[in-house]
């Protein structure tokens, strides 16, 4: 190659370097703001993402007891709206208070309208995923107003029928997975490590079929509070023994008058039957079955995923 070839290709390459350098500073990405919450019991951490003119999204993590970190792919959902997600109280990044009492669904109610509330939300969407979805659910029984749509990813909205779900889904593990259960259950030895590697295979099946798991899926088992599932669920996902035990809102869905989303994956611990019947409760109500899916298609399925969720808030960011 000349030496003429060889400066050309010089001041080409200066050229397109100044020009990326130029444009990452024009467009620098989404606007991220964190920070801390007073809430009652404490401060919650959260993080908002994005800045663009199109109502804002609360995303309301599953648990109880667990963290936002498994969220970070709705992320994605902020080029074209704000996203925020918290830790609930006790969870993640926020403080965790040594009061027991604060471990009930009543005051995580509290807890959203106050972080709504110290955002300056007037208008939002609302996200739940399967805890988060009986959250939301008290929270819009409580008629706020400026709620333009709510969805509801692989939710739990009557503890007798998810516990029934889970008991079917047990008997379509190995025999010896299922004896195990049975057998520490029965013996009141749930904190055994027999019993917590039952309850893994259980997750590997409804949870998340991925393997390996999603760094941030991870992050989020690493960040969770036992204590707080334990009070508010029990010892496993299928044995609900917690002050959760008798939660049933099935009744109460048609009081729920905003657009409104139900997910479920096929192979989801929030069976897809369950999710349809849940529908049912809520006239207009739309539903979407993710078929490669169990209980986290925002990794499953995630561009699927991403544009359903999406599509869905862009038909309600206007009355």
């Amino acid at each position: 190659m000349s030496l003429r070839l060889h400066r050309q290709a010089l001041v080409a390459c200066l050229i397109f370097t100044h020009l990326f350098l130029a444009a990452c500073s024009i467009y620098p990405g989404p606007a991220v703001r964190e920070g801390f919450i007073p809430v009652t019991g404490g401060k919650v951490w959260y993080r908002m993402i994005g800045s663009g003119n199109a109502t804002p999204v609360i995303l309301i993590h599953g648990g109880p007891g667990s963290s936002s970190a498994y969220l970070k792919p709705l992320e994605k959902l902020s080029a074209d709206r704000p996203v925020i997600i918290y830790d609930q109280l006790g969870c993640g990044r926020s403080d965790n208070p040594d009061n027991d009492e604060l471990w009930r669904i009543e005051r995580f109610v509290e807890e959203l309208a106050q972080v709504r509330a110290g955002l300056k939300l007037k208008e939002v969407h609302l996200y739940g995923h399967s805890w988060g979805t009986m959250l939301a659910v008290d929270y819009m029984l409580t008629k706020p107003e400026g709620v333009k749509s709510l969805t509801l990813a692989s939710p739990c909205l009557s503890v007798k029928r998810w516990a029934e779900d889970a008991n079917r889904l047990i008997e379509k593990l190995p025999f010896t997975t299922r004896q195990t259960i049975k057998k520490h259950e029965m013996e009141g030895t749930t904190g055994s490590k027999e019993y917590e590697a039952a309850a893994a295979e259980y997750l590997k099946n409804y949870l998340c079929r991925l393997s390996p798991w999603p760094p941030e899926l991870l992050k989020a088992f690493d960040r969770a509070n036992q204590k707080i599932y334990r009070i508010m669920w029990g010892p496993s996902e299928w044995f609900p023994t917690g002050n959760l035990k008798a939660y049933e809102r099935v009744g109460r869905l048609n009081e729920i008058k905003v657009p409104t989303l139900f997910t479920a994956g096929r192979y989801d611990e929030a069976t897809p039957a369950a999710t349809a019947w849940y529908r049912s409760h809520i006239p207009g109500s739309k539903l979407r079955i993710f078929e490669e899916s169990s209980h986290l298609a925002m990794f499953e399925e995630q561009d699927a995923y991403l544009e359903s969720i999406g599509e869905f808030l862009k038909a309600n960011d206007r009355p």
